[in-house]
């Protein structure tokens, strides 16, 4: 069984910086789909970014200001990010998927960019 562990969130202001962590606990193999997702108040979940061994994928509306990266050796996945709008308020989720196509979630970390 897989537990997803999120960290980092708050309150920042806009054009700050925050970095999120996701420790995972169970057997995570580095060929496992980890990443981030975002759902803001009334929006639906959408996909922030991933990472599959050094293969990266980020939403368009992030790329540029968010970085991805994974410590393997930590299991845990790290979500910088930059130049933070009011838009990218929201609930961050942490999500893991095995080669098998199962799919973990954590519980979540709010993120508020204030103006």
């Amino acid at each position: 069984q897989v537990q997803l562990v999120e960290s980092g969130g708050g309150l920042v202001q806009t054009g700050g910086s925050r970095r999120l962590s996701c420790a995972a606990s169970g057997t995570i193999f580095s060929g496992y789909t980890m990443g981030w997702y975002r759902q803001a108040p009334g929006k639906l979940r959408e996909l922030v970014a991933t990472i599959r061994f050094d293969t990266t994928n980020y939403a368009d509306i992030v790329k540029g200001r968010f970085t991805i990266s994974r410590d393997n050796a930590k299991n845990t996945v790290y979500l910088q990010m930059n130049a933070l709008k009011t838009e990218d308020t929201a609930v961050y989720y942490c999500y893991l998927r095995t080669n098998y196509g199962t799919v973990y979630w954590g519980s979540g970390t709010l993120v508020t960019v204030s103006s």
